[in-house]
C-alpha cells in the first residue's frame, strides 16, 4: 500500500495536465475570438448565419451530414487540401479553399461542424463555389448565336433587289390569271441568274415547290442552327447552383453516377402542376422525370438546407492565417486589380 498514494497523485497529476493543455491553455488563446473587421469597421467576418441558412444548419444536423462530409481545411504541411480540385464541372473552381481553416472561422458555430469524415467532399468553401446569377439561370430557349445565320444568308443574298421583289410579289397575284401574256416570260427565264428573283419568284406562286437553297460558301448547314433540347447544355443546372444543390439532393447520381450518398427525396414534394410549372421545380429527365403533369418542388426545409449549403465561405483572408500563392496572370482574381 505504500505506492498507492504515489499512483493516485501520478493519477490527478496526468489529469490536471491533460485539461491544462487541452482545454485551459487553448481557452485562453482562442476561447475570446472576436470577428475580423477593417479600420473602417465595414468588412466585418465571420457574421452570424441567420434565417433560412440557420434553419438549414439545423436540417443539417438533423440528417447527419456532417458524419460524410467535413467543414474543415488543413494546413499544406499536413495535407493537400488547398490543392484539391473539385470535379463537379470544368467551370468549377479549381481548388478547395485559398487558405486553411482558422479558430475564428467558427466563432458563431455552436458547435462547429468540423466532420466527422470525408466520404463527400469538404463543404467548407461550398458557397463560393457557386456561380453568378448570370450563370445560374442560363436560358433555356435554343441557343441565339447559332440560329442567327441560318437566317442572314436570305437576308444578305435578297439585299440588292428588296423593292423589286416585294413589287413582283404584288405584281404577280394580278398578272398570274393570264398565262398567254409574253411579257412573264422573260423574268421566268432570268430568274435562274439571281438569288433575289428566285425568292420572289416562289413567293409569287404558292402552290409551286421551293426548289433548294443555293449553296453558299459564308452559310453553316440549317441542321447546325436548330440543335436538338436534349443536346443543349442549358439543360442542366450550372454547377454548385441552388438548382444543382436541390437536384444533387434529390436525385445524386443524375449528376454524378458513381455518388454514393443517399438520396434525400423525403424533402421534396410531387404534386401536380396548377397551371404553370413551378420555377424552383426540378428539371428531371428519363426514368426520373415526375411524369405528364407532375412536378418535384422542394419543401422548406430543402430550401433552408440549400441556402445553408451557399453560405459555407471560408475564403476571407484573416490575418492570422497565410494564404495560399496569388493567383496566376490570366485569372479573374489577378485582372481585378489591373482594372482599376
Amino acid at each position: 500500500m505504500k505506492g498507492f498514494t504515489p499512483l493516485v497523485l501520478g493519477i490527478l497529476a496526468t489529469l490536471a495536465f491533460s485539461w491544462l493543455g487541452l482545454a485551459y491553455i487553448p481557452d485562453l488563446q482562442i476561447g475570446h475570438l472576436d470577428p475580423q473587421s477593417d479600420e473602417e469597421g465595414t468588412d466585418i467576418y465571420p457574421m452570424p448565419k441567420s434565417g433560412m441558412a440557420e434553419r438549414g444548419r439545423g436540417v443539417y444536423v438533423a440528417n447527419g451530414c456532417f458524419y460524410c462530409h467535413s467543414e474543415q481545411l488543413r494546413p499544406d504541411y499536413a495535407a493537400s487540401d488547398i490543392e484539391r480540385p473539385r470535379d463537379a464541372a470544368p467551370s468549377a473552381p479549381p481548388k478547395w479553399g485559398d487558405r486553411r481553416s482558422a479558430p475564428r472561422d467558427y466563432i458563431f458555430d455552436r458547435p462547429a461542424l468540423l466532420g466527422k469524415m470525408r466520404m463527400g467532399p469538404d463543404l467548407a468553401n461550398i458557397g463560393k463555389a457557386a456561380p453568378a446569377e448570370e450563370e445560374a439561370a442560363p436560358a433555356q430557349a435554343s441557343p441565339g448565336p447559332p440560329a442567327a445565320p441560318a437566317a442572314s444568308p436570305p437576308a444578305s443574298n435578297a439585299s440588292p433587289p428588296p423593292a423589286n421583289a416585294g413589287a413582283q410579289q404584288n405584281a404577280k397575284p394580278a398578272a398570274r390569271p393570264s398565262p398567254q401574256t409574253p411579257a412573264a416570260a422573260p423574268p421566268a427565264a432570268n430568274a435562274s441568274a439571281s438569288p433575289a428573283n428566285v425568292a420572289a419568284q416562289q413567293g409569287a406562286k404558292p402552290g409551286a415547290q421551293p426548289p433548294a437553297p443555293p449553296a453558299s460558301a459564308g452559310s453553316p448547314p440549317q441542321t447546325a442552327a436548330a440543335p436538338s433540347p436534349a443536346a443543349s447544355p442549358s439543360d442542366s443546372p450550372a454547377a454548385y447552383s441552388a438548382a444543382w444543390h436541390h437536384q444533387h439532393l434529390y436525385a445524386p447520381r443524375s449528376l454524378n453516377l458513381d455518388s454514393d450518398m443517399p438520396a434525400y427525396k423525403f424533402l421534396y414534394e410531387k404534386r401536380r402542376v396548377g397551371g404553370e410549372q413551378s420555377a424552383d421545380a426540378i428539371k428531371l429527365r428519363g426514368e426520373r422525370a415526375p411524369g405528364e403533369g407532375w412536378e418535384i418542388v422542394p419543401t422548406y426545409d430543402a430550401k433552408c438546407l440549400v441556402a445553408y449549403l451557399m453560405s459555407l465561405n471560408q475564403s476571407h483572408p484573416l490575418n492570422e492565417v497565410k494564404s495560399a500563392a496569388a493567383a496566376p496572370a490570366g485569372s479573374p482574381a489577378a485582372a481585378k486589380p489591373a482594372a482599376k
